[in-house]
């Protein structure tokens, strides 16, 4: 038995976290008619090796019970054809790659594939040739695909060079409209955390009382990912930050982020602001925190009150969630924690309870102004509004893997 190339199929390149949850998402959402997955080497023993690392996870419990619950009703793996990879769950066809490494010489034209989910987290440069020595993301165009989603955010090395005009960094439900299907051939889809404070801001940013932002920063309270060491390690040669290379389990880290770098290919008027941001690693395996402080350019009322209050902002964030952000940003009131939100499929929860504001002046002396050239009677008090606002995301499948199953199915309707 042989996937036809007629079948509607998805490319996943490498089954680490997003990889094997990108399986996941297709298996509940079922878009497609299948995926051809390349993992470029053996696993185990034998293909059951590779149904068993497929069908079990140690963060989200087994994918029986993940899609059916408690039910029974799980369908479980059926082998077509063990030699050729060839797999089936519940009529869902699943093409194992077992070969290739190098994204030019693996065989999508042969299946049909047009879309590919790049999750090695190796090819990151959408300068890179095709022909680079090691691989590249234009391989997967070389070898046949339309199209190349990175299931992280583009860092070109050579910094002399700009982004190829065929090239987009997009976040569902932010920006995903400005696709070009005739000119996009690849897609990075940023990063969990880029995702959640994008539609953090957004709202923001659409409505006229806080849309003047003065100062912006962020820290994300971040789950552990495989980029850390299980146990402290002896740092590579010429590393700066000895403290990636210390224990995941035993400590919280402070560490960097380029989410507020990647936000301004996201959102462009982002860069105007000029944003802070950083990252505090902490022993657990999955959801995040966004705190978000905000500066507003406020001001007050006839009667002297603020404009910008916990109560707008919470206006502002309930209708988000009811209208043009329905599903992706959701408010609530809950005095949440952050077990609730694992598997919870939003790109960003606002924990309403805790948003605080408060609103100060900005005094300007007469005699300040006048150095300035500016011709005034008296001393000028300008309101500014500080705000504190927290999101929660799950960096994994919930926000990342869900938001990112959403602007695929949108690429790949774009290609039809």
């Amino acid at each position: 038995m042989e996937i036809r190339k007629n079948k509607h199929l998805l490319g996943i390149n490498g089954l680490g976290r997003i990889g094997k949850l990108t399986l996941w998402n297709q298996l509940v959402h079922r878009h497609f008619e299948g995926v051809v997955i390349n993992v470029g080497r053996e696993v185990g023993t034998s293909l059951h090796h590779m149904i068993q690392v497929m069908e079990t996870d140690s963060t989200y419990g087994s994918l029986d019970r993940f899609l059916h619950g408690y039910s029974g009703k799980g369908a479980g793996f059926e082998v077509l054809d063990e030699e050729k990879g060839l797999l089936a769950y519940d009529g869902f066809l699943i093409q194992l790659l077992r070969s290739e490494r190098n994204p030019a010489n693996i065989p999508w034209k042969d299946y049909g594939v047009r879309i590919v989910v790049d999750c090695t987290g190796r090819f990151t440069d959408p300068t890179a040739g095709a022909a680079r020595e090691g691989g590249s993301l234009r391989g997967h165009l070389e070898a046949g695909a339309d199209m190349v989603v990175l299931s992280a955010p583009f860092k070109i090395k050579d910094k002399t060079r700009k982004m190829p005009e065929d090239s987009a960094m997009m976040v569902y439900g932010i920006n995903h409209l400005e696709l070009d299907a005739g000119r996009h051939r690849i897609i990075s889809a940023a990063s969990c955390t880029t995702t959640g404070l994008a539609h953090m801001l957004f709202p923001l940013l659409q409505t006229e009382e806080t849309s003047q932002i003065l100062t912006a920063s962020m820290s994300t309270v971040h789950a552990a990912t495989n980029t850390q060491n299980v146990l402290d390690a002896v740092p590579k040669a010429a590393a700066s930050d000895l403290r990636k290379n210390r224990s995941v389990l035993n400590n919280i880290i402070l560490s960097t982020t380029g989410a507020a770098k990647a936000l301004e290919k996201i959102m462009p008027q982002i860069e105007e602001i000029g944003f802070m941001a950083d990252s505090v690693r902490i022993p657990t395996n999955t959801v995040s925190l966004i705190i978000l402080n905000l500066t507003f350019n406020s001001r007050l009322t006839e009667t002297g009150d603020a404009v910008i209050t916990k109560n707008l902002l919470d206006k502002i964030y309930s209708e988000a969630a009811g209208g043009q952000q329905k599903g992706l940003l959701v408010f609530s009131k809950k005095q949440n924690v952050s077990a609730d939100m694992m598997g919870f499929p939003a790109a960003v929860v606002i924990e309403g309870h805790e948003t605080h504001t408060r609103t100060g002046f900005i005094s300007l002396p007469e005699s300040a102004l006048a150095a300035m050239g500016v011709s005034v009677n008296k001393d000028l008090h300008l309101p500014v509004t500080h705000a504190k606002i927290f999101g929660w995301y799950d960096n994994e499948y919930g926000s990342y893997v869900t938001t990112m199953g959403k602007l695929i199915q949108y690429l790949d309707q774009g290609l039809q």
